[in-house]
């Protein structure tokens, strides 16, 4: 069976689209972490006669995987980087990444899912910045300053659009 794959390019980004059916943008840097708040919405072309179901991307950032050692120390690596393992039923050993690839397809995160997670590293954060500070990468990528600032505009995010869809990319 021969299955094509055609790409298309959207605000700058790749999406890829198969069998007429748009997937995630494909990762381009494998160097960041990519977050993005989506949700459904319904548009009519007819003055509501039939709608057309879309996919919105109301929230997206991009940080460093060098933060992946601070973010674990403030508690909010899982919310940020692996937001399915905070899911009820996560128990799939570290090496399983098929097993975890198929558990995070099957178990959608809503943004209201990791706002306690956040909330509670950024206090953390705020609190003790000499600590946090320590984990700075040593090529200036990756910086405290930076970090909070992240998580600051993403958590704001996840409480404006609380039944959005998190999907990360690694």
């Amino acid at each position: 069976m021969l299955q094509t794959n055609f790409y298309t390019i959207i605000q700058g980004r790749v999406i890829q689209q198969q069998n007429n059916t748009t997937t995630k943008p494909l990762k381009q840097n494998k160097m960041s972490l990519d977050v993005y708040l989506t949700r459904k919405k319904w548009t009519s072309y007819d003055a509501g006669e039939t709608f057309t179901e879309e996919t919105e991307e109301v929230y997206d950032a991009n940080i460093t995987h060098n933060l992946g050692e601070m973010a674990d120390k403030a508690g909010i690596y899982e919310a940020l980087w692996r937001p399915h393992r905070l899911k009820e039923g996560y128990n799939i050993p570290e090496e399983d990444n098929d097993a975890e690839y198929k558990f995070e397809e099957a178990n959608t995160t809503k943004a209201i899912d990791i706002i306690p997670y956040l909330e509670k590293g950024l206090a953390d954060l705020k609190a003790r910045p000499e600590y946090f500070e320590t984990f700075n990468s040593p090529n200036g990528w990756g910086m405290y300053v930076n970090f909070v600032p992240f998580v600051e505009k993403y958590l704001n995010a996840c409480k404006q659009y609380p039944d959005a869809t998190v999907e990360v990319w690694r």
